[in-house]
């Protein structure tokens, strides 16, 4: 799971490649632009466990839009 919060300081030694969120934010915005703004298909979810269909299910139930 992503996290909402950047947690740069945990990992001071890493010594892999960095990148910066709002670049990367800009970057994308440019190649959606530049490509007509594509529409991406959302996973049908055909191979979901039974766990994962349940979750869904009750958040369905409780009016939440996943």
């Amino acid at each position: 799971m992503a996290s909402a919060a950047s947690k740069t300081d945990i990992a001071a030694d890493w010594q892999g490649r960095v990148i910066e969120h709002g670049d990367l934010v800009s970057r994308l915005a440019a190649r959606r632009e530049k490509t007509g703004k594509p529409e991406v298909p959302r996973n049908a979810g055909n191979r979901r466990s039974a766990s994962k269909r349940a979750l869904l299910e009750a958040l369905d139930q409780h009016g939440a839009d996943w």
